[in-house]
């Protein structure tokens, strides 16, 4: 597992290492949340909002933590 997670919010799916609720696969709706490309945004974990396109900075972040 990588220590990111990803979460639709602001408009895109980012990532983000912030944990996430104890037990939870996803972050609430509402939760806000550090995102890698810098942002503070609120989840939206509605099913449309899974479909957003991904964040560029975040992919591009998220890509160099796997890699390592």
């Amino acid at each position: 597992m990588y220590p990111f997670h990803w979460v639709p919010a602001g408009g895109a799916r980012h990532a983000s290492t912030d944990a996430r609720p104890d037990g939870a696969l996803a972050y609430p709706s509402g939760t806000g949340v550090r995102v890698l490309c810098g942002q503070e945004l609120v989840a939206d974990n509605s099913e449309l909002a899974w479909l957003w396109g991904t964040c560029t900075d975040c992919h591009a972040a998220a890509r160099r933590i796997a890699d390592c």
